[in-house]
C-alpha cells in the first residue's frame, strides 16, 4: 500500500500562518492600551482593530472601509466582544469577516438568511448563500461558531431568537424588505429576538425627506423618518443617530438608483467613473432600543 502525503499543500500552510498571525493579533490586542473611545472597552477596541486588519478579510472588502467604517460604525451600536449578535442578511459576508472573529472567543454571532417572499429574488438569493456556506466552511478557525438560520415572512429559524440577543443588526436591507411587504414583520421579529434593553443598529441608503414610497422601491433610498416610524411602531424607541456614514457627494438621482454607484456599477462603464468619485451612498446609522 502506498504511504499517504502527510505533507501540507502550500494552500494549507500559509491559511495556517495567516491564522498563527490572526490569533496572535488577537491576543496583543486584548493587552493594548486603553484608547480615547468612550463607548468600548480598550479590550473591545484593540479586539475590533485586530478583526479588521485580519488576514481572513479579502481585499475587494476591505477596500470599502473608507466608505463603511466599519469600527466607528460598530463602535456607535456598541457591539462588545462577549454579546450575542444576531446580523440580518449577510450577503457575502462583508460584515461577517469582522465580527465572527472578534465574538469567537466570548459572543455568539448568529446569520439570519433572508428568504424573500419574490420568487425571482429567492432564486438569486439562494446562489449567494451557498456561495456565503461555501466561505463558512472553508475557514472553520475564524467561521466555525457562527450559526446560520433564516428569516421567512417575520419568523426565525435555526437559532434561540426569543428575548435573548443583545444586538440585531442591519446593513443595508430595509429597502429591500419595504419592496417585499416585509419590513413590520422583520421589525416586529427583531423586537421579540432582543432581550430587554437590546439594540438594534441600522445602516441604510438614506433618502431626501419627503421621497415617497414608490421612489424608494425604485431608487433604494429610504427616509430617516421613514425607518424611525416603523421601528417605533414596532415597540423601539431611537436611542442615537450618526453621521459617521454620511456622503455629502451623493445627489441620489441616478438612472439606476442607488445600484449606479459602487460597488453594484449598475449602469456597467456608463460615467462609472462619476460614480466612482462619489463613492458608496449616503447612509443613515441609527441605534433603536428595546426598552426594559
Amino acid at each position: 500500500m502506498a504511504a499517504m502525503n502527510t505533507h501540507p499543500t502550500p494552500q494549507a500552510r500559509a491559511l495556517r500562518s495567516a491564522l498563527v498571525a490572526l490569533s496572535a493579533a488577537l491576543l496583543m490586542a486584548a493587552c493594548a492600551a486603553p484608547t480615547a473611545s468612550t463607548s468600548f472597552s480598550a479590550t473591545d477596541s484593540a479586539l475590533l482593530d485586530a478583526a479588521i486588519s485580519g488576514p481572513q478579510r479579502s481585499d475587494k472588502n476591505r477596500a470599502r472601509d473608507v466608505y463603511r467604517h466599519p469600527k466607528e460604525t460598530l463602535q456607535f451600536f456598541g457591539v462588545a466582544s462577549s454579546q450575542t449578535v444576531l446580523e440580518i442578511a449577510p450577503g457575502g459576508g462583508w460584515y461577517t469577516e469582522i465580527l465572527a472573529p472578534y465574538l469567537h472567543d466570548h459572543g455568539k454571532l448568529y446569520e439570519a438568511q433572508y428568504d424573500s417572499p419574490d420568487a425571482a429574488s429567492l432564486a438569486e438569493e439562494q446562489a449567494g448563500r451557498a456561495s456565503f456556506a461555501r466561505k463558512l466552511s472553508a475557514t472553520p478557525a475564524i467561521y466555525g461558531n457562527v450559526v446560520v438560520g433564516t428569516l421567512r415572512a417575520g419568523q426565525f429559524s435555526g437559532f434561540p431568537a426569543d428575548g435573548s440577543v443583545d444586538q440585531v443588526l442591519t446593513f443595508r436591507n430595509i429597502h429591500n424588505w419595504i419592496k417585499d411587504g416585509q419590513i413590520d414583520a422583520n421589525l416586529r421579529a427583531f423586537y421579540t429576538a432582543l432581550k430587554p434593553g437590546g439594540i438594534l443598529g441600522v445602516e441604510e441608503h438614506r433618502a431626501a425627506p419627503g421621497t415617497s414610497l414608490q421612489q424608494t422601491i425604485d431608487s433604494g433610498y429610504v427616509t430617516e423618518a421613514y425607518v424611525i416610524e416603523h421601528a417605533r411602531a414596532a415597540g423601539f424607541e431611537l436611542a442615537a443617530q450618526s453621521e459617521v456614514n454620511s456622503n455629502p457627494r451623493d445627489t441620489k438621482n441616478y438612472p439606476h438608483g442607488v445600484w449606479s454607484l459602487p460597488p453594484t456599477y449598475e449602469g456597467h462603464d456608463v460615467d462609472r467613473a462619476k460614480y466612482a468619485a462619489i463613492g458608496e451612498s449616503d447612509r443613515m446609522t441609527l441605534r433603536f432600543v428595546k426598552p426594559r
